[in-house]
């Protein structure tokens, strides 16, 4: 049994079958990439993973509790995180105040450190915004206008706001969208480190096969919104049934 099941979901939009009788066990502590033409159900299934949509027929789980019906606070609290496409930063806050946002929470009636559950201090707040910042090489930027980063910075930033909740489960759709190649490998790296540093697992939707194939333990190709196959990067390349779905050549 996995960390994340996904069982027998299917989604339509109107006539359109966007997800078709998907099934996930992703395993704990991997790293598991989603890939897909465009159309796929990539975003889709992304989206029913957090919550964000409700599937027609089928079930999410997280560690063995329920996913779908939570709010978004409450997905948070489960120890699951999101990185989308566009970091979502504040940019007319300094790094060290965005970080300082997702560091502590209102919970029984007193502002409490996120991860850790107990009340916090400014000095509790403080050191654990600058330890998520030196874990992202962000710390000797902390004072600048977060407007002025560049697109590689921005995505950094949002991962020190993701790990700041010390989740389990980390999501990313398309982190190196946009990027010029040497921030993609940044990013590359910075993805290995938070691996090689916590205890956590990472479900990535990327079109970039240099990001997969450098990150990813296991892959599953959907093809309109149905899984083809699912495997190890060596086993997926050169596969007959991803050649079909990606570039139209009949599957041996």
């Amino acid at each position: 049994m996995g960390i994340l099941e996904v069982k027998n979901v299917n989604k339509r939009f109107g006539g359109l079958q966007a997800l078709g009788d998907v099934n996930l066990d992703i395993q704990e502590n991997t790293v598991h990439a989603i890939i897909g033409p465009n159309g796929a159900g990539k975003s889709t299934l992304l989206n029913c993973l957090i919550g964000k949509l409700e599937p027609d027929t089928g079930s999410v789980t997280f560690d063995g509790q329920p996913v779908l019906g939570r709010k978004p606070h409450e997905i948070n609290q489960m120890g699951i995180s999101r990185v989308f496409q566009t970091p979502e930063i504040f940019n007319d806050l300094t790094v060290m105040e965005n970080v300082l946002i997702p560091c502590f929470a209102k919970r029984d009636g007193a502002f409490r450190m996120h991860a850790v559950g107990s009340v916090a201090s400014e000095s509790d707040v403080m050191e654990t915004a600058e330890k998520m910042l030196s874990d992202v090489n962000m710390l000797a930027k902390k004072d600048v206008h977060s407007g002025a980063l560049s697109r590689g910075d921005k995505r950094r930033l949002e991962m020190a706001m993701c790990l700041v909740q010390e989740p389990k489960l980390l999501l990313l759709d398309e982190p190196t969208a946009g990027m010029a190649r040497a921030d993609t490998n940044n990013t590359i790296e910075l993805l290995k480190e938070i691996k090689a540093s916590r205890d956590i697992t990472m479900v990535i939707i990327e079109h970039d096969m240099h990001v997969v194939f450098s990150l990813a333990q296991r892959i599953t190709v959907l093809a309109q919104g149905t899984p083809l196959v699912e495997d190890t990067p060596e086993k997926i390349k050169g596969h007959p049934k991803v050649k079909e779905a990606y570039l139209g050549e009949a599957a041996a």
